[in-house]
């Protein structure tokens, strides 16, 4: 085997499935794209992607030693798409009282006394 984990590769899928496409990589070896890695996003059918005798550029994600399955990807040689949205930092506490270890310093006396009146009740 010719081809190395990493390697970018242009190859002819041979046959569609619901989990993926097989792609032949030369007269020897093949390859599966599986559904997950056909495109960004959510793949209704692999039909809409793909055809019989199409040539596809892929990147070989992984072979496996014992059996020689080679696993293949286009997402990842795709861009990331662009979110329209910006996601914001989500602070658990108010970003802008700046209180540190006061609010712990006031209460603590009273979180010990209430444990001390648990402890001597429990015991």
């Amino acid at each position: 085997m010719n081809y190395r984990i990493g390697d970018i590769v242009t190859g002819k899928v041979t046959g569609i499935q619901p989990y993926g496409a097989f792609v032949a990589l030369d007269d020897e070896e093949q390859g599966l794209i599986h559904i997950s890695e056909c495109q960004q996003g959510y793949v209704a059918s692999l039909n809409d992607v793909f055809q019989v005798g199409q040539a596809v550029q892929v990147i070989i994600l992984d072979i496996d030693e014992y059996t020689h399955k080679i696993s293949l990807s286009i997402r990842a040689l795709q861009d990331r798409p662009v979110s329209g949205r910006r996601r914001r930092k989500h602070f658990w506490t108010n970003r802008k009282a700046h209180s540190g270890f006061k609010p712990i310093a006031d209460n603590l006396a009273g979180w010990i006394s209430d444990f001390q009146a648990y402890d001597e009740h429990n015991h």
